[in-house]
């Protein structure tokens, strides 16, 4: 039976400590936004605590080693997942990690999960369980004859071929441009995968392929190919593990319980010391403040532009790490934030961009203004174009029995209407927009970036690259987590990672979200109202997978796993 009295004093620092890092618990990748995600945070951490709490542990003494359990069930994307295998890789280096699982996949692929794990100084499986590494899969879902016979009539444009959102309503088939695009992508992913697997269990990388290749493997077999040191169940691998780092289960603490000494300490003997800013851009990008349930997470860009403007008051901050984890959204505002960023470096402040799952479309816009851009290997980023349309409803209120009458009044009313087709000139007014739109994205993206439009522009199209593919092509400049992008930020700004604090910026805390802000120059505050009807039918369609961000979207019927 643990005794409460040994792990007071492990909190207290007076025991030695075994980390804990339970992926079944779940792993939040930004702050709480609610009060259920604050509640998850009782027995789960934060990406970026993560990284803090295990930066600050590799220098202690008392700190033995850590355990990670890598649950087949885990709630846990794939980029998170390459975050997560960055920083036990780093703290490896120093001090013993183990990971265990009951199974690597079950009836289903752990590619990513085993990925991860193979960052560990030993991997466990319990020997029941196996290792289904069996590649990856890609879907592409056109729903153009759905909506059919629901009676509504897609109408999209888009620039160009590979912006494939378009496809996702309008087309009739999987075109050859989105096939190839999407078998570039997961063979990219999973090369990625068997190359890092490779390079961490010190293996060749046509073994780790056939392995790949084999199929899901009993744990007898992933052990004898060398994919994993022990067969254990849990109780086996937590005890054969504590013995051999000294220490009882009294001495096991969870990341975010341990994380609660380095923030008090840090809090106590902090004094006036520069700051690295970190700007969340989480979800589609929209104008305004955003809206709850607007089609799913989203970002308001009066919102990102105030945290921005909050950084130019701030002497203390040198840097600003903007966090991207969009599949983008409206134009204006993606632009409104791009010229944000901009304004923060004509200040004299560096700034860097970390790419999560995705950067793309709109997501890409607002980093590319950025110093310089961090990526994860399987970040999905780019797709530098532009689509837009309508969907013709009136078939379905036919099919309903009911009766619609639209009234225009001036020129271009009936453009965009959802009660009538577009016209000859209608459609010529669209692409003259896609025509602006694209050429603006691309001279601005090739300005940004420093290359030639003439060079820029094949790369864009409206194709989605990983982070290693847009490495390759001079899009982003490093593959890495968020811990590269910190180190990128103070490097730029000539000062040390360690003699800086890293502070989110906008952070108000859940209560602070109801107070009411001073003016447009204060960070916080009572955010967008509450959804009527349209942002609750909106929000139904996003789950459907119909964009209601903007014209700079990612698909979002892009899903791997």
């Amino acid at each position: 039976m643990v005794n409460p009295t040994d792990v007071l004093k492990t909190l207290l620092g007076k025991q030695p400590v075994v980390l804990e890092l339970d992926l079944a618990r779940g792993v939040l990748e930004a702050r709480p936004q609610n009060p259920l995600q604050a509640m998850q945070l009782l027995n789960a951490t934060t990406l970026e605590a993560l990284r803090a709490v295990l930066g600050e542990a590799v220098k202690e003494e008392k700190v033995k080693g850590l355990i990670v359990h890598a649950s087949p069930a885990a709630p846990v994307p794939i980029a998170a997942l390459d975050e997560i295998g960055l920083e036990i890789e780093r703290f490896a280096a120093s001090k013993p990690v183990a990971v265990w699982s009951e199974s690597f996949g079950e009836l289903g692929p752990a590619l990513a999960l085993y990925k991860m794990a193979a960052a560990a100084s030993q991997v466990w499986l319990q020997p029941t369980g196996a290792l289904s590494i069996a590649g990856m899969e890609a879907q592409i879902v056109l729903l153009k004859g759905g909506l059919g016979k629901l009676g509504i009539q897609p109408e999209f444009a888009q620039r160009h071929e590979y912006k494939t959102a378009a496809d996702q309503f309008a087309a009739d088939e999987v075109t050859d441009a989105n096939r190839e695009m999407m078998t570039s992508i997961v063979t990219a992913i999973v090369d990625d995968a068997v190359q890092t697997i490779a390079r961490r269990r010190g293996l060749e990388v046509a073994d780790v392929r056939a392995a790949v290749d084999e199929g899901p493997l009993t744990a007898q077999r992933a052990k004898e190919l060398g994919l994993v040191d022990h067969l254990g169940y849990r109780d086996e691998a937590y005890a054969a593990l504590l013995k051999e780092w000294g220490v009882t289960p009294e001495h096991l603490l969870f990341v975010s319980r341990y994380a609660l000494k380095p923030n008090l300490q840090r809090a106590i003997t902090r004094r006036q010391r520069s700051k690295i800013g970190v700007v969340q851009v989480h979800g589609g990008i929209v104008t305004g403040r955003g809206a709850p349930g607007l089609g799913g997470p989203n970002v308001g860009s009066d919102v990102v532009d105030e945290h921005l403007r909050h950084v130019l008051r701030d002497d203390d901050v040198v840097a600003v790490v903007l966090d991207v984890d969009s599949p983008g959204g409206s134009v204006i505002a993606s632009d409104f934030i791009r010229r944000s960023v901009l304004t923060v470096r004509e200040s004299g402040r560096k700034v860097v961009a970390r790419m999560g799952h995705y950067a793309a479309s709109g997501g890409y816009y607002v980093a590319m203004g950025a110093d310089e851009i961090v990526a994860l290997p399987t970040t999905l980023t780019g797709s530098i174009g532009v689509v837009a349309g309508k969907m013709v409803t009136q078939g379905l209120y036919d099919k309903l029995g009911l009766v619609r009458e639209a009234i225009f009044d001036g020129r271009t009313a009936k453009d965009l209407s959802d009660a009538v087709p577009m016209d000859d000139e209608a459609w010529e007014r669209l692409n003259a927009w896609l025509d602006r739109v694209y050429l603006d994205f691309t001279t601005f993206a090739a300005h940004d970036r420093g290359m030639p439009v003439e060079q820029l522009e094949p790369l864009a199209r409206g194709r989605v690259w990983t982070g290693a593919q847009a490495l390759e092509r001079g899009l982003v400049d490093h593959v890495g987590g968020r811990r590269l992008a910190f180190e990128r930020a103070a490097a730029l700004a000539g000062v040390d990672l360690d003699d800086v604090d890293v502070v989110p910026i906008g952070h108000v805390g859940l209560l602070g979200k109801f107070s009411p802000a001073r003016s447009s120059e204060s960070v916080g505050g009572v955010g967008a109202p509450l959804p009527g009807a349209e942002a609750l039918l909106l929000s139904a369609l996003g789950r459907l997978g119909l964009p209601t961000t903007g014209a700079l979207s990612l698909p979002y019927g892009l899903r791997l796993r």
